[in-house]
């Protein structure tokens, strides 16, 4: 299943009409009653709440969505460490178990969320270089081995960790989409523009770029045709980014405009991130049938 993300990528673009990505996993096993934690957020799910955490992938893919995402965006051996270090092997392989049974025989893709190492909306670093390599190198090749189509590294805001993701997935032919997050002022958290990093991570051949979790009104101030493949999921959350109950603040009707708005510079995938759930995803599917 390695290839087949690379090829529907591909397709995407000659087709002209882009991939539907799930949307936020967090919030809605929040809205299930499910606990999140301010370090772990909702990793513990893979296994406490396995029923709800493969209802969502189900819901999604019951609202149109191409491709899934493992609930894994904490289970990275940062995240773990002085915690739940010894369960890293269990919970990312029940995330990737979960994301498989809801998909079925369905084609669908399996993307493997690889988060930043620390936290999201953290500028100043923690952990050392060789920490940062050890957790990438660690979760995705986890990950892969688990049997996901793709790495989705997303939320990425730090240079020299997007070099080290980059670096390991091109030198191990791992299919990749490299998706940053940016602040208001366009930058990346450790200062460089998102144009200064493309042409270093378009080096390294991805499948697509993707741009994550920045608001909408963040979004109209970077929109372009990229020019090859490219994506976005935007934040739908209310309030500060940073809080740890996320409510929604895009209805899907808002969220399908800003979508309608965004397909003519050829996005090759959309889906939705912080605060959305699968009317966001199906009003995706809506705009992209109303549009052929």
């Amino acid at each position: 299943m390695i290839n087949s993300g690379s090829n529907q990528f591909s397709l995407s673009r000659q087709k002209k009409r882009p991939l539907i990505l799930d949307g936020a996993m967090g919030s809605l096993l929040q809205q299930s009653g499910v606990p999140s934690d301010k370090r772990l957020w909702t990793t513990m799910a893979n296994m406490e709440y396995p029923d709800i955490v493969l209802s969502v992938h189900k819901s999604y893919i019951s609202a149109g969505a191409n491709i899934i995402t493992t609930n894994t965006f904490r289970t990275n051996p940062a995240a773990l460490s002085g915690l739940l270090p010894d369960m890293q092997e269990e919970l990312l392989r029940s995330a990737v178990r979960l994301a498989k049974i809801a998909r079925k025989s369905l084609p669908v893709l399996i993307a493997g969320s690889n988060a930043p190492a620390e936290d999201c909306y953290q500028r100043e670093r923690k952990i050392s270089s060789k920490e940062l390599k050890i957790n990438h190198y660690n979760h995705i090749e986890k990950l892969m081995i688990n049997g996901v189509d793709f790495i989705l590294n997303e939320t990425q805001s730090h240079s020299d960790e997007i070099e080290i993701i980059c670096n390991y997935c091109s030198d191990n032919s791992i299919p990749f989409v490299l998706s940053f997050y940016l602040d208001k002022d366009l930058k990346l958290l450790s200062g460089e523009s998102m144009e200064e990093m493309l042409p270093k991570v378009m080096e390294h051949d991805p499948l697509a770029i993707g741009i994550n979790c920045i608001s909408p009104s963040v979004f109209n101030s970077i929109k372009k045709n990229f020019g090859y493949n490219w994506g976005y999921y935007l934040n739908c959350g209310s309030g500060n980014p940073e809080d740890l109950v996320i409510k929604c603040g895009f209805t899907p009707g808002e969220y399908s405009e800003i979508v309608r708005d965004s397909l003519e510079l050829a996005p090759s995938f959309i889906g939705a991130c912080c605060g959305s759930g699968p009317e966001h995803i199906k009003k995706i599917k809506e705009v992209l049938d109303d549009n052929n």
